[in-house]
């Protein structure tokens, strides 16, 4: 009893300690190209995309609720037109926070089926061993779900979100901006720590390379990426950087798998050594933290 009163109270200290950091952090306004800009705190954790025109504003995720009243403001310099949509990515905590402060002012908010279902219980994250959070409150669920993609025609250009391979979660959407030519991810692709896979969720390794790929496909020469989370953003060959990275990750520890390794033996192991430098120094999520589920997804039988 006291250990489960303790990791609670542990789990509620990272909470605040998420939220307030974000709460404080200055927002900086990026143009990515055309008519698409990212809103981000100086770590570029939960990244903002936002489309502007004459029709009015979409929003692609609203990190956490404290946050909400600086992302309105950071819009405000860009556009004095309504802010009409907001397409939730995945359903974690730094993403859809701040729904239902943007709802209260109209926002009409968007997201996979899979998503508005997870609201409707307590959330879970992943990081630290896993947190948990309160249930979001009614107004901050999306009024509006899709089960394969939805299409917005909005200021001259068709906006696509669309669900892609369980990958960081089961409910995952890509939002494609296509004639500006900008991809936001979500927290499928990021560019500053490992992927992170939230098997609690539904999410999975193997999905996570599957929505790269996709990504990847669809990207141009032109194409600029907004990631989930990482400084700025990218393109086509920083979808690539990653995509080899996972699939080298796939392949040593599948390979260690059957010469009969057990998952300490692989951790031993360092097969993530020629990439922690990169990739390994968040401190909430590791090579630690990865190579267990790469290990349990891979060695279930087929």
């Amino acid at each position: 009893m006291r250990s489960a009163v303790l990791a609670c109270f542990l789990a509620t200290l990272c909470v605040a300690e998420l939220e307030a950091t974000q709460n404080t952090q200055p927002l900086a306004t990026i143009h990515v190209q055309g008519s698409v800009y990212t809103l981000q705190n100086p770590t570029g954790d939960g990244n903002v995309g936002v489309f502007v025109g004459a029709d009015g504003v979409l929003l692609v995720d609203a990190q956490f609720a404290p946050r909400s009243e600086a992302i309105v403001g950071a819009v405000r310099e860009l556009s004095t037109q309504e802010i009409s949509f907001l397409v939730n990515t995945h359903v974690h905590p730094d993403h859809i926070g701040g729904n239902e402060n943007l709802a209260e002012i109209g926002l009409t908010i968007l997201a996979h089926d899979n998503v508005r279902f997870r609201m409707l219980q307590e959330l879970r994250i992943p990081r630290r061993g896993g947190i948990n959070f309160p249930q979001p409150p009614e107004a901050a669920r999306p009024i509006l779900t899709y089960t394969s993609a939805v299409t917005f025609h909005l200021n001259g250009e068709e906006v696509r979100a669309f669900l892609v391979p369980p990958a960081h979660t089961d409910g995952d959407s890509f939002v494609y901006f296509v004639g500006s030519d900008v991809l936001h991810t979500g927290d499928v692709f990021r560019t500053s720590m490992y992927p992170i896979i939230d098997v609690y969720n539904g999410g999975s390794f193997s999905g996570m390379i599957e929505a790269l790929e996709i990504a990847i496909g669809l990207a141009g020469p032109q194409t600029k990426v907004i990631p989930g989370h990482g400084v700025g953003f990218t393109d086509r060959t920083g979808l690539i950087e990653v995509l080899v990275m996972m699939l080298d990750i796939r392949h040593e520890v599948t390979t260690l798998i059957a010469q009969g390794l057990t998952l300490e033996e692989v951790l031993a192991a360092g097969v993530t050594s020629v990439y922690d430098e990169q990739w390994g120094q968040v401190e909430s999520w590791t090579a630690a933290d990865l190579i267990p589920i790469v290990y349990e997804e891979y060695s279930q039988p087929n």
